[in-house]
């Protein structure tokens, strides 16, 4: 076995057996990497709560080639950012960018993924807490700008023609992006979008910090890039931290609570919340 000593991100966490976990993590050297943290439960555990979602640190991880679930030697915790789960809007951005990772992100080395995802969590970390989704959106589509699929703005995405600046443009997921009049009416679907909307969503991509949106903008921005990424997902499975997200914000704590009837997937994103800040 080779020993990988490299940054990580923790995003997902499971039980193993009786006194272990399974962690799937983001690497600066080796992409997205599953690593098993042998005896991670147990009550002196070397590990102790360094391996909370969303910490960061310096893993060593025991690595075989050809096998899909290597071995977590050792975590050193440099960052746990507990202020993520001190409010709920920023612990379910940080579950969505988390999903972004898991689902679209590789083995290959790719630091400036790994930066952009560490500059993410950080961002939404400080974020307050009525501007957490602006943030956590924004980060995503830089996210998604970095992995090489950002959605194409300046050009028609079909015939890479002119889009001409009018007061509403057809973004069309399949195709890419947004479209010109003529494919428009070529090619049926997609969402109309303000011209508004479309500078918001270039700026992010450019790297732009996150815009304070009125509450219906910013919740038709999260549908957008929900749907996108559902397209360009292609297996079919839904994306169950973005819907949970998508469904949470909506309401306020108080609402959240006197609610009897919580989607399942968002009362494991509230209890995960809960558990991470007890720690």
């Amino acid at each position: 076995m080779a020993l990988l000593v490299t940054e990580v991100v923790v995003l997902h966490a499971m039980d193993y057996l009786e006194s272990s976990r399974i962690l799937r993590v983001a690497t600066r050297d080796a992409g997205v990497q599953s690593v098993l943290a042998k005896g991670a439960r147990r009550p002196k555990s070397r590990f102790g709560a360094a391996l909370d979602l969303f910490a960061q640190g310096t893993a060593q991880i025991l690595v075989k080639p050809g096998r899909d679930l290597q071995t977590l030697a050792g975590f050193d915790v440099a960052r746990s950012r507990s202020a993520l789960a001190e409010e709920l809007g920023r612990f379910m951005g940080a579950s969505a960018i988390a999903e972004l990772m898991l689902r679209f992100g590789h083995e290959d080395t790719h630091p400036e993924l790994f930066d952009s995802l560490v500059a993410a969590l950080d961002d939404l970390a400080t974020a307050p807490a009525a501007q957490s989704r602006e943030v956590a959106i924004a980060a995503a589509w830089r996210l998604i700008g970095v992995m090489g699929f950002a959605p194409s703005l300046s050009v028609c995405s079909i015939c890479h023609g002119a889009v001409a600046r009018e007061e509403v443009v057809r973004f069309h997921h399949r195709a890419g992006g947004v479209l010109c009049s003529r494919c428009a009416g070529m090619h049926p679907g997609g969402r109309p979008i303000p011209l508004a909307a479309l500078d918001t969503l270039r700026a992010w991509l450019d790297g732009a910090g996150p815009s304070s949106l009125p509450r219906r903008d910013a919740r038709a921005h999260q549908r957008l890039l929900r749907e996108f990424l559902r397209e360009h997902l292609g297996d079919g499975r839904p994306l169950r931290a973005f819907e949970a997200w998508e469904r949470g914000i909506e309401r306020t704590p108080d609402e959240r609570a006197a609610d009897e009837r919580v989607e399942p997937a968002e009362a494991r994103l509230a209890a995960d919340a809960d558990l991470h800040r007890a720690r």
